[in-house]
């Protein structure tokens, strides 16, 4: 190494020595003409003409330098020497990143965990040509799953993808349309799913359904002493009690989003019995009674005995509206409708501690049911139709597209207020109850003062 670096220094000497014996010839070369030129003007009949041509010759020239630049202007600069250079033509060059009309993919695909895999793969997608915008590996036992988020040319067809991974030697490829949501860095992503669920119980279903796309959480009763992944199924111990069930088709769970969701399950599991301490003052009309004032809030499994309160100051065809079947049930359904896990429960209170009121919005996969339940004394006073905006609010905050009520036609009430969301609903009636779908993606462009009326 030490010769080495010696013959690199006198071959670098000797360079310089030649360049500035060519820059000091140059110079004197330079003088000569200038001493010949000056003596032609000064003493030469012909002196003044020439020095008038030689400054119409110089502007001439630069004119025509300028107007050949602007006609024929460089090319971009080459690759740099140990860039990688993609055989795609610049005809076929990729938009920019994150345009507007280039659609977003993700992409899965298993490669064996051997040197020179993760390179094969992403120079078949820059062949295409495709933008890789973030990637990250699952590894399995003897192979590792690659995931990529790209963007491809509007004109690059999913088939073109899909092909040149399995060339590229992807097995198992799995492709699928992305969004917005998925520019943002998993360790982000993950970061603020734990800090929602950390602040709120209800939350984790949430997270575990932002985290790994579509899938279905269903909670199960009964218990198991491990926590299981079977392909597209996991098994998942419920802090509360009883297992979740986590399903999805394709593509299949891999140890490391396993790994994802029972480090989320434990958080929950260490923070315990949790509901974010947030209130809110409405004031209720008083049409013909005296106005009064009552606070919004979650409500918690601690309201149980205050929620049974509440039906009994209800008239049975109230309770009957609410919950569809025999009066003397209603109470059963409470430790369902209270518990965080399955959803979010909104309550009115009176300045006495009593409740007026309740507002459910309980998770079913990815939608949601909303159904309220207003004392009779407080009833037509706007108290239901406050509470269901509310509930909308929520159900959009946690990213549900789709809410529904299940009611009867006779329940005027609860049909009026959806009206007043302002989005389109869908009715379907099955057996005298009536199921309506409220559209909260479709929202049209008067739908926000309609629910504030």
């Amino acid at each position: 190494m030490a010769e080495l670096t010696n013959r690199d220094r006198r071959n670098t000497t000797r360079h310089h020595w030649r360049r500035d014996t060519v820059e000091l010839s140059a110079v004197f070369m330079a003088v000569a003409i200038a001493d010949l030129i000056a003596n032609v003007v000064v003493h030469g009949h012909d002196g003044p003409v020439l020095l008038v041509a030689s400054a119409l010759a110089l502007l001439a020239t630069a004119a025509w330098h300028s107007w050949w630049k602007h006609r024929h202007p460089d090319p971009p600069p080459g690759p740099a020497p140990g860039d990688i250079v993609s055989s795609a033509t610049t005809e076929t060059a990729a938009p920019p990143a994150h345009s507007p009309q280039s659609p977003l993919w993700r992409i899965r695909a298993t490669v064996p965990d051997a040197p020179g895999s993760l390179a094969g793969l992403c120079r078949a997608l820059a062949d295409l040509p495709v933008n890789i915008i973030s990637m990250q590996a699952h590894p399995l036992a003897e192979e590792t799953v690659d995931e990529f988020v790209v963007q491809a040319h509007p004109e690059t067809a999913p088939q073109d993808i899909t092909r040149a991974v399995v060339a590229a030697g992807g097995t198992e490829v799995w492709l699928e349309r992305a969004d917005a949501h998925d520019l943002v860095d998993v360790p982000t992503r993950i970061l603020n799913l734990a800090t929602r669920t950390a602040l709120d119980a209800a939350e984790l279903p949430l997270a575990l359904r932002q985290l790994f796309g579509r899938c279905t959480i269903r909670s199960q009763p009964g218990g198991i002493d491990e926590d299981e992944l079977d392909g597209s199924t996991m098994r998942l111990r419920d802090p509360s009690g009883g297992i979740l069930l986590v399903t999805r088709d394709e593509p299949p769970f891999t140890p490391t989003e396993f790994a994802r969701a029972r480090a989320l399950i434990e958080l929950d599991a260490q923070l315990g019995p949790r509901v974010p301490d947030t209130r809110s003052v409405i004031e209720l009309d008083g049409r013909g009674a005296p106005a009064e004032e009552l606070t919004v809030r979650r409500a918690d499994p601690s309201d149980r005995i205050a929620a049974v309160a509440l039906h009994e100051r209800c008239s049975s065809a109230t309770l009957r509206r609410r919950y569809h079947g025999p009066v003397a049930d209603s109470d059963r359904y409470l430790g369902h409708l209270l518990e965080p896990r399955y959803g979010q429960t909104l309550t009115a209170e009176t300045p006495d501690g009593s409740l007026a009121a309740l507002a459910h919005l309980m998770w079913d996969g990815d939608s949601a049911e909303i159904a309220v339940l207003v004392e009779d004394a407080r009833q037509r006073r706007g108290l239901g139709s406050e509470l269901v905006r509310r509930l909308v609010e929520l159900a959009r905050d946690a990213g549900i597209d789709e809410v529904y009520a299940v009611t009867t036609a006779s329940n005027s009430g609860m049909i009026a207020t959806l009206r007043r969301l302002g989005v389109p609903l869908d009715y379907q009636v099955e057996d005298g109850t009536l199921v309506i779908t409220a559209h909260l993606a479709l929202e049209t462009a008067d739908s926000a003062p309609a629910a504030r009326r």
